[in-house]
C-alpha cells in the first residue's frame, strides 16, 4: 500500500506530502490546479518516462518519493532490493535540469529500468486515455494473454516460430536470381584469387614496415655502427677504446696489491674492459650482418604498396584481409552447395512449421478456455457498472504463425438488446468504453499481487447513474486493494474512504499548488462545488451530505 508520497519542485508544486490511505482515496479540484502534476509525480518515482520540463521553473532539480508499506514480492530481490524488517519499502528518484536521473529503493542506488519493475509491481495507473487502447484491436490478445496467463504456451509457441523464422531467413537468403548468383559467385572467385595470390602471412607487415625503415636509413646506420667500431677498436694507425683500457688495466697491475683502493681501481677496469669488448664485438656483428641492398629496398617497397592496396578494397591489416578471405571461401562454398543446402533447409522447414502450428494449437486453447472465463466476468462487472443489456464476447480467426500466435482476437459487444455483436471501436461511446476497461482493469487487478491502483479520471464520459455505478464499482475494488482515484464526479469523490483537495494559488508572484485532506464539513463543500460550480448554495450543500451519507451507508455495506 502506498503510505505517503512527497513532492518537491515537480510542476507548480513546490512541496507536497500526501499520506494515503487504506481503501478508496479520491483527488479532486479544480480543472488545471495540479491533480494530473500528483500523478505525473508517481509516474515518475514509478521509474516512469519523464522530461526536465517537469521541473519547476527556477529550480535546478526535482525529487519524488513514495514510502510502500505491506511489501513482499519477490521480484525485488532480483534488483538487489529487500523491504526493512517491517515489510516497508521506500523509493526515490531525483531529477536534474541537465537529464540526470538518481534512483534509490531503501536508500539503496538503482538504475530507472529497476526502479520502474519495483515500480510496476507495486502500483498501477490507470489513465484516462486507457479506454483508447480498447479501440486497438492488436492490444485484445496481449489483454487475454494477461488475464488467462498464457506464458508457458506463448513462450513454447515463439521458440517454435523463431526457429521457423530462423530457417526461412537462410532459404530467403540461399533462393537468389541465377544471373546475380553467378555474378556473385564470379565477384567471390575474383576476390578469393587475388587474395590467394598475394600470399598474405599474419604479422607480416609489421617486420616489412621495421625492414624497410632500416633499409631507407642503410648508409646512416653503416656509417654509425662503422664509426663506433672504429672508436671501440681502433684502426690501422690507432687503438680503440678497447686498447686503451687494457693499457690501462696493464699499467695498473702492478700495483694492484699495495693497497685495497688501487685493487678496487684495478678490478674496476678490468670488468670496463669486458663490458667495452663485448659491445665492441656485437657492433661489428651487426655491421657484417647488414646487407644494404637497392634491389631489396625495392622489393620492400612494392610489397608494402601491394598492401596498402589490398587492404583499401578487404581490410585494415592483414589479419583483417585473412579474415574476409576466409568469409569468402565459405559464401562461395554455401553458394556452390546451395541446392544440397536448400533441400535440406526445406526438409527441416516443414517439420518446424508442423511444429510451430502445433504450439499455435495448443496456444490458442489455452486462449479459448481462458476468453471463455473471461466473457463472464466482463459480463458481470458490466451489470455492476449498470450496463445491463450490453453483451460482450471474444472472437477468433485464424492467421498465418506470427510472433504473437495464430490468432486474430477481437472484443466484441452489443450496447442494445436485439443488436448484433460488433467491434468495440465501432459501436462503443466514450463512457461505455471507460465502464469497459474498468471492469477488464478490475478482472485483471485481481489476479495480479499490486496492492496499489491508480485511477487518473477513468469517470470521463460518465454521469448520472452510471457513475454512481462506477463509484460503488471502486469501492468494492477499495475492500481488496487500495484505490486512488483522480475524479470530477461528485458520486466517486463521496464514496470515497479519504477525500483530498488541489488546490492552486498564488503567492509571491509565483503559482504553486497543494494538497490538502479534507473533513466532513470541508467534503461537503468541495462536493457542493463539483455540482453547482462557482454559486454553492445551502441546497446544494444539503444534497452534498446526503450524498456523503448516502456513500457511507454503501460502503458500510460491503464491510
Amino acid at each position: 500500500m502506498l503510505e505517503l508520497l512527497h513532492i518537491e519542485n515537480i510542476a507548480v508544486i513546490e512541496e507536497a506530502d500526501i499520506r494515503f490511505r487504506p481503501g478508496f482515496n479520491a483527488l479532486t479540484g479544480e480543472t488545471g490546479a495540479g491533480k494530473s502534476i500528483v500523478i505525473d509525480a508517481m509516474n515518475a518515482v514509478l521509474g516512469g518516462r519523464t522530461s526536465r520540463d517537469l521541473i519547476r521553473t527556477g529550480s535546478d532539480k526535482a525529487f519524488v518519493s513514495a514510502a510502500f508499506s505491506g511489501v513482499s514480492l519477490p521480484g525485488l530481490e532480483e534488483c538487489g532490493v529487500a523491504p526493512d524488517e517491517n515489510g516497508e519499502l521506500l523509493l526515490q528518484r531525483e531529477l536534474t535540469a541537465d537529464g540526470k536521473n538518481f534512483c534509490r529503493a531503501n536508500g539503496r542506488p538503482i538504475t530507472v529500468a529497476q526502479l520502474r519493475r519495483i515500480g510496476g509491481e507495486l502500483l498501477n495507473i490507470h489513465g484516462q486515455h486507457d479506454g483508447a487502447q480498447l479501440l486497438d484491436e492488436e492490444q485484445h490478445g496481449a489483454y487475454l494473454d494477461r488475464f488467462g496467463k498464457t506464458e508457458t504456451p506463448l513462450a513454447a509457441y515463439r521458440t517454435a516460430y523463431d526457429a521457423l523464422s530462423e530457417l526461412r531467413g537462410k532459404i530467403r537468403s540461399l533462393q537468389m536470381d541465377e544471373a546475380e548468383k553467378a555474378r556473385r559467385m564470379d565477384s567471390l572467385r575474383f576476390q578469393i584469387g587475388e587474395l590467394e595470390r598475394a600470399e598474405l602471412v599474419s604479422g607480416e607487415e609489421e617486420e616489412l614496415n621495421a625492414r624497410r625503415n632500416l633499409l631507407r636509413n642503410g648508409e646512416k646506420y653503416i656509417s654509425a655502427l662503422s664509426g663506433a667500431d672504429y672508436a671501440l677498436n681502433g684502426g690501422d694507425d690507432s687503438g680503440g677504446a678497447v686498447n686503451a683500457i687494457r693499457e690501462a688495466e696493464g699499467a695498473l697491475y702492478s700495483i694492484r696489491t699495495l693497497d685495497d683502493g688501487l685493487a678496487e681501481l684495478y678490478r674496476r677496469l678490468e670488468q670496463a674492459r669486458c663490458e667495452v669488448y663485448d659491445i665492441a664485438e656485437t657492433i661489428r656483428d651487426k655491421r657484417g650482418e647488414f646487407d644494404f641492398s637497392p634491389a631489396e629496398l625495392d622489393a620492400v617497397e612494392s610489397r608494402c604498396d601491394q598492401l596498402y592496396r589490398l587492404k583499401k578494397k578487404y581490410g585494415a591489416t592483414v589479419e583483417d584481409m585473412l579474415d574476409y578471405l576466409e568469409s569468402c571461401r565459405t559464401e562461395l562454398d554455401a553458394m556452390e552447395t546451395a541446392d544440397d543446402t536448400l533441400a535440406l533447409l526445406e526438409r527441416k522447414l516443414k517439420k518446424a512449421e508442423e511444429e510451430t502450428v502445433s504450439a499455435g494449437a495448443l496456444l490458442t486453447g489455452a486462449r479459448r478456455e481462458a476468453a471463455a472465463v473471461l466473457e463472464g466476468r466482463i459480463q458481470k462487472e458490466l451489470r455492476d457498472l449498470d450496463m445491463k443489456k450490453v453483451r460482450f464476447a471474444i472472437d477468433f480467426g485464424a492467421k498465418d504463425p506470427a510472433p504473437d500466435g495464430c490468432d486474430v482476437i477481437r472484443f466484441l459487444m452489443s450496447a442494445n438488446a436485439g443488436e448484433d455483436l460488433k467491434p468495440i471501436a465501432k459501436i462503443a461511446s466514450g463512457g461505455e468504453l471507460a465502464r469497459i476497461m474498468l471492469a477488464l482493469k478490475n478482472v485483471l487487478a485481481e489476479q495480479e499481487a499490486i496492492g496499489t491502483l491508480v485511477f487518473d479520471e477513468v469517470d470521463t464520459g460518465v454521469s448520472g447513474r452510471a457513475a454512481q455505478k462506477v463509484a460503488e464499482k471502486l469501492a468494492q475494488v477499495s475492500r481488496r486493494k487500495q484505490v486512488l482515484c483522480v475524479t470530477h464526479l461528485p458520486q466517486l469523490a463521496a464514496m470515497a474512504d479519504t477525500h483530498f483537495s488541489v488546490e492552486k494559488g498564488e503567492q509571491g508572484g509565483r503559482t504553486y499548488t497543494r494538497v490538502v485532506q479534507l473533513d466532513r464539513s470541508q467534503r461537503q463543500a468541495e462536493l457542493a462545488r463539483i455540482t453547482g460550480g462557482t454559486q454553492v448554495t445551502e441546497a446544494l450543500l444539503q444534497s452534498a451530505g446526503e450524498l456523503l451519507d448516502q456513500a457511507e451507508h454503501y460502503r458500510s455495506a460491503l464491510e
